[in-house]
């Protein structure tokens, strides 16, 4: 139980730190992991479509459009020309987007880091190991509940 106690602990404080960051940020839950995953997407050299960003966050073209036109007029994000596409569009995160993720994000996840590099070889293998049946037992409640 002690372990359990210990996760849900971890959950709270990040829950509380994501709370915080979309406070600080001015935004919802899904605008953040978007803006997160563009910006991921950017680094890796290719731009996130719409209907991508509505597969990731499970909704619909219609809550895609008006998402993004909350972050477009919040100065987050712009609508480009899709460079081999020219029927679609891209969303692009700001660079104004990047400095402030980077800002509000950078200092957690430098004390995240600096925390699991405290773990020797066989600490890590354990831990990496537990939260990996944790994230199944999930998954597997998810896919028993979801409706067929």
């Amino acid at each position: 139980m002690e372990v359990l106690n210990a996760l849900r602990e971890y959950r709270a404080a990040e829950q509380a730190m994501r709370r915080r960051t979309r406070e600080s940020m001015r935004m919802g839950e899904n605008d953040l992991r978007a803006l997160r995953f563009l910006l991921k997407r950017q680094n890796e050299g290719d731009p996130a479509t719409p209907a991508e960003l509505g597969a990731l966050l499970k909704l619909k073209s219609s809550s895609v459009t008006a998402m993004l036109d909350r972050l477009t007029i919040a100065g987050w994000v712009s609508r480009q020309p899709h460079p081999r596409d020219r029927r679609s569009l891209v969303i692009v995160a700001t660079p104004g987007a990047d400095d402030e993720v980077r800002h509000t994000l950078d200092a957690m996840h430098r004390r995240m880091l600096a925390a699991a590099t405290e773990l020797d070889a066989r600490e890590a293998e354990v831990v990496t190991g537990f939260l990996g049946r944790m994230s199944a037992a999930i998954d597997a409640l998810d896919r028993r509940d979801a409706p067929a």
